[in-house]
């Protein structure tokens, strides 16, 4: 009786112990899927908001470079020192040509009284000559600092636009204003056929350009009333009321509830362009696919946790009936002993010591062998996730590169500009190359390069093919990057190689200096007698002390979606180069990384 009621408190407190684990493991597996999930959405939404940026920013600098040529037009000044209706007419049918070829929403030319005398919408009723325009933010910006760039409502036609101004000098002092005005209908209608939502907003998070009519001259955020009056003064939005957008956030959750019809949970993607002070945003839907995610990881675990359960419920009743036969047998033995020890009491108990001896010796050679095998396989495993997290490190760049140059190339065959796209696609053969060096150097992980094996490397020429890698990014996060030292340092090295060290440290300290409004590089390179270095420094953060002492610690990274890989590759890239790899604080209270090899004789 006593058996058979501990055999049912076993069962009982399997059962427990087994659902209350396999509803643990749903619930964690579902909510480690829905972060994976949303982790996708989320970088699925900024490739998507980099590739419209890339495209309005190429819009935008097509138009810039009008203001510049029409100033130096012979035209135009002359019309402006020496002012005749006949030279008005003919800017007239100048400009309304220009603005024709180039789709610019107007283009027209102020005196230095305000006064519009010459337009590219000259033949319209709602033609601006005769308009005076000395009011305007932009006209008075140009004519104090020579060019303005100014987003806002027209007084006539009411429709929003960037007014890009530049101020016209003659020998006794200001002529006028010229101004390009720009709308973005077009590009509003292409974003408007792809499937999400995208915006761009301004400094004070208004609503500029919009692929949903609806959503522009609308805040991102309610704007506090103090603002709001202030734009009101300036009439730059006219009477717009600067409604906050349809968008729910929640404190610490990527996901956004947007109230329209179809996926209200979407993910945000945003990149700022240029030097407006502009963002691009991109919402994409992000619920079905949470959903989904979760619901499969679920499912997937319940079904292998109710298998294992039934695996493990199985070995509990052949432990049991095990238990049960081992049972009966001891009681027979026993029986048998106890008759047996009555006449050889001191064989027996030797031969039971004997028996348990030889049990245990072979219970732990079993063990023994079942825990290398474990460490072997764990070995091997740990190993192939180092090189394999290595390698995606060092790809990662090369291939963000390519991405960039061949967005840029499509944009310059777009407008006929073959020379700029065949430039392009020059630079993504050379990045396909890196790639290749990267991967095929999988064969010297395990041998030190030979002296035979490094060729002479021009340290400048290095870092040039490194910011090529690099390409636009230190424009777009607004970072000012200054080049010094010597002109001519030549290196023994593997060319390659040290670009890779290059674009890490430099692609480290451009996140270091991410949001930062004064953000500086410097890049120096200098040789001595037996020793070349470059040196990079920022004025970011800098190292806190416990940054510093894991620097060149594998798997350890201050970055949330680091590896922690990437210096430490960049050590033994220059250890086996013969070289060194030191970093630490800067004399601007950043970061300062030196990579030094040895001169070419």
């Amino acid at each position: 009786m006593a058996v058979f009621t501990t055999q049912r408190l076993r069962w009982a407190v399997f059962l427990v112990l087994s659902v209350a684990a396999l509803t643990a493991a749903i619930w964690m597996t579902g909510s480690w899927a829905r972060t994976g999930a949303v982790a996708v959405a989320v970088r699925h939404a900024k490739g998507d908001a980099n590739l419209r940026a890339a495209a309005l920013e190429a819009d935008l600098d097509k138009h810039r470079a009008l203001p510049i040529v029409l100033a130096s037009d012979p035209d135009v000044r002359a019309a402006l020192a020496n002012p005749s209706r006949k030279r008005y007419a003919v800017l007239n049918t100048k400009l309304e040509q220009l603005g024709e070829q180039t789709h610019a929403t107007a283009i027209y030319i102020i005196d230095k009284t305000g006064l519009t005398v010459a337009a590219s919408n000259w033949r319209s009723a709602a033609s601006f000559v005769g308009s005076r325009y000395g009011f305007r933010p932009y006209y008075r910006e140009a004519m104090a600092r020579g060019a303005a760039e100014y987003f806002a409502l027209g007084t006539v036609s009411k429709a929003p636009g960037l007014y890009l101004a530049r101020r016209l000098d003659g020998p006794a002092g200001p002529l006028g204003v010229l101004v390009v005005k720009v709308e973005f209908e077009d590009l509003e209608r292409a974003w408007a056929k792809l499937v999400d939502p995208s915006f761009v907003t301004d400094s004070n998070g208004v609503v500029l350009i919009s692929s949903m009519p609806s959503w522009r001259l609308r805040a991102l955020n309610p704007l506090p009333a103090q603002e709001r009056l202030k734009l009101r003064a300036t009439q730059q939005f006219g009477a717009s009321r600067l409604d906050p957008l349809p968008l729910v956030r929640t404190p610490h959750n990527p996901i956004i509830k947007v109230d329209m019809p179809g996926d209200r949970r979407q993910v945000e993607g945003q990149i700022p362009v240029d030097a407006l002070g502009w963002r691009v945003h991109v919402l994409v839907p992000a619920g079905a696919a949470i959903d989904a995610a979760a619901g499969g990881a679920r499912a997937v675990t319940a079904l292998v946790g109710l298998a294992f359960v039934g695996v493990l419920a199985f070995g509990l009743f052949l432990t049991g009936r095990a238990e049960r036969q081992e049972r009966r047998r001891m009681e027979a033995q026993m029986e048998l002993e106890a008759r047996v020890v009555a006449r050889t009491a001191e064989l027996s108990e030797a031969n039971a010591r004997l028996q348990r001896e030889m049990e245990e010796r072979r219970r732990a050679a079993a063990e023994l062998q079942r825990l290398q095998e474990q460490v072997v396989q764990a070995n091997k495993l740990a190993a192939l996730g180092q090189i394999a997290a290595g390698v995606a490190h060092e790809i990662n760049q090369p291939v963000a590169a390519i991405r960039t140059y061949a967005d840029n190339a499509r944009a310059f065959l777009d407008r006929r500009e073959s020379d700029s796209a065949r430039e392009n696609l020059t630079i993504i053969a050379g990045l396909t190359e890196r790639i290749g060096a990267i991967t095929g150097g999988l064969k010297n992980l395990a041998r030190k390069p030979a002296a035979g094996d490094l060729a002479t490397i021009d340290l400048n020429t290095a870092l040039d093919g490194a910011m090529v890698v690099i390409g636009h990014r230190p424009r777009r996060q607004g970072v000012k990057i200054s080049r010094e030292g010597d002109a001519d340092v030549q290196v023994l090295g593997d060319g390659m190689r040290i670009e890779q060290v290059l674009v890490n440290l430099i692609q480290n300290a451009l996140d270091a200096l991410d949001g930062r409004g004064d953000a500086a590089l410097r890049l120096r390179v200098e040789g001595d007698p037996v020793k070349g270095r470059v040196i990079v420094t920022d004025n970011g953060p800098g190292l806190d002390p416990e940054a510093a002492r894991g620097l060149f610690t594998p798997f350890v990274t201050t970055k949330p979606e680091g590896l922690g890989l990437g210096l430490v590759i960049s050590r033994d890239i220059a250890r086996d180069l013969g070289g060194t790899l030191e970093g630490g604080a800067g004399p601007d209270g950043g970061a300062e990384f030196v990579l030094s090899l040895r001169r070419a004789s």
